[in-house]
């Protein structure tokens, strides 16, 4: 039993974790599962003024701009449902600056939203929700 200010908790905290670990943990995670279904990774944690971009990665002829999204629980629901129009309008912005920045041929374009969830294990199950949006 812990005390705490002269109260009494029946049930002792867990520790606090720092998502940090989780999210570089799932950005590897994702990265293997990307590469794992034939996509080449061709960066990850691109930054410009506009945003970052978790994994940039080709799919055949297709540039694949990737969102990670790492939880440890689906009590604030799923991973993906974070990437809310504020932080996509980001993505899209990133991604216009990564284009303009590696110049080339245009080129089909898609944005996918990587799943990460941590069982209480401590294991990692990822999901893909491909072509999670587009641009408007």
């Amino acid at each position: 039993m812990t005390v705490v200010g002269g109260v009494s908790l029946a049930e002792p905290r867990p520790p606090y974790r720092s998502g940090h670990g989780l999210g570089r943990r799932g950005e590897e995670a994702a990265a293997r599962h990307l590469a794992s279904r034939g996509l080449r990774i061709l960066e990850r944690g691109f930054r410009s003024r506009a945003g970052e971009i978790d994994i940039v990665a080709q799919d055949g002829e297709t540039l694949v701009f990737v969102e990670v999204k790492s939880r440890s629980s689906l009590a604030c629901g799923r991973p993906a449902e974070a990437v809310d129009s504020r932080k996509r309008r980001r993505l899209l912005n990133a991604a216009s600056w990564y284009l303009l920045s590696r110049g080339g041929p245009e080129r089909p374009c898609r944005f996918d939203v990587v799943e990460v969830l941590e069982t209480p294990d401590g294991a990692l199950r990822v999901g893909v929700v491909q072509d999670a949006f587009g641009a408007p």
